[in-house]
């Protein structure tokens, strides 16, 4: 592998690393050594996956008591504090056609969510006296970001090429409040991720273009596969992503190496997540809907291989560490650990994601993965890491970047 070039179209081997088919293989073959005791840094008790889909089961009927549960996006977390601001969104977009409000809102959400990597426990926001810590705090932050025109270069409601390539530390530690007493884990890498997407949107003006493709490709049937819109935010933001693994002059972006991962062709060991694009087109599904399209065959994606999902696991006694290390020390998003811990925690999503459905009486067309996050997963081991660590943290320390978790 060698650095780098300006991609043309993606040869088969790197399609195949953007196949979310592919990720849910190779995370499930990284289970399957566990289960069979072959890993190297956690044991999998299976026993404890039944108390842990209790636990999500509990979670899950205390928010969404009638069972009427959004997707796990970006957009639940601009309403954190019980304050609207999806609502306040419209209001200050209203005048605008269909069209411009969907791009208005496919910035805002796509922005968003790319600066939502692990914030670190000693960050928040303070929004009218009240202060937003983690996802909910950079959701907030991000939000007043783009409604200050920060990322466009008319200073208006929308993010383009011109304001996202401007786009600076200095300008995004103003608008997220950061402060010697408040640092943000990331920053650079955070500024950096913004102009690397104006960088990617140079040929087409606006990250909200997708929606603009997106829907016009479907228009006569109004009904857009799942997989069609993760297709459309790999091909158009491929470039974004530091240089990491290189594979056919292609920067693979969040694809890493594990000996149990298998493959064949020229990428055997190699574990793809995209954790953050499929993240992302997960909250690009409302904008769609809301524009009156049906978006289809979600489980097509997979559960995000991040850090409440993987916590869920490890706290609650399925993922077991097989030594100190795991817990003790911090880890590159590289590292074997976790890599590991990633994987098991995607194929363990899809485990506990049928019982759940057992348990409350539902079909996967009914409650998709993608509810069962929102549910769900992602809140259950929010809850379980407060009950184990005053500060809430995942119980493995991730040294992050800002561009992966």
């Amino acid at each position: 592998m060698t650095e780098a070039e300006q991609p043309g179209a993606p040869s088969e081997r790197v399609q195949l690393l953007r196949d979310p088919a592919t990720i849910r293989a190779r995370c499930h073959a990284i289970l399957d050594a566990g289960l069979r005791g072959e890993l190297a840094h956690f044991a999998v008790d299976e026993g404890e996956l039944d108390a842990v889909a209790e636990r999500v089961v509990e979670v899950t009927r205390s928010a969404y008591p009638n069972l009427d549960i959004p997707y796990h996006s970006r957009w639940n977390h601009f309403r954190a504090g019980g304050v609207d601001r999806v609502l306040d969104f419209d209001r200050r977009t209203k005048g605008l056609s269909a069209q411009e409000l969907g791009q208005a809102r496919f910035d805002l959400v796509i922005t968003s969510v790319l600066l939502d990597a692990g914030a670190g426990p000693d960050w928040g926001f303070v929004e009218d006296g009240e202060r937003f810590t983690r996802s909910e705090g950079l959701a907030v932050a991000s939000y007043h970001v783009f409604c200050e025109g920060l990322l466009s270069s008319e200073g208006d409601l929308k993010a383009d090429h011109e304001g996202l390539c401007a786009f600076s530390a200095e300008t995004l530690a103003k608008g997220f409040q950061v402060a010697e007493d408040n640092p943000l884990v990331g920053l650079e890498g955070r500024a950096g991720l913004m102009r690397r997407l104006g960088a990617s949107v140079a040929s087409i003006g606006r990250p909200g273009a997708l929606f603009v493709r997106l829907t016009e490709a479907h228009a006569d049937t109004q009904k857009i596969p799942a997989r069609a819109v993760f297709d459309e935010v790999i091909a158009t933001f491929e470039r974004i992503w530091p240089d990491r693994l290189v594979l056919d002059q292609a920067n693979l972006g969040d694809v890493w190496k594990h000996p149990a991962a298998g493959g064949d062709e020229g990428t055997e060991g190699l574990v793809p997540f995209h954790k953050l694009s499929q993240w992302l087109t997960y909250s690009l599904l409302e904008p769609l809907e809301w524009a009156g399209f049906e978006v289809t065959d979600l489980d097509a994606l997979t559960g995000l291989a991040e850090y409440r999902n993987g916590g869920l696991f490890v706290d609650g006694g399925v993922l077991v560490p097989k030594h100190d290390a795991v817990l003790a020390e911090a880890h590159a998003p590289s590292s074997e650990i976790v890599v590991e811990w990633r994987a098991c925690t995607v194929a363990l999503l899809d485990r506990v994601a049928e019982r759940v459905r057992d348990k409350l009486g539902l079909d996967a067309k009914s409650f998709p993965l993608a509810k069962v996050l929102e549910g769900g997963t992602w809140q259950a081991g929010r809850e379980l890491a407060r009950e184990r660590r005053p500060d809430g943290t995942p119980p493995i320390r991730i040294a992050s970047d800002g561009t992966v978790f």
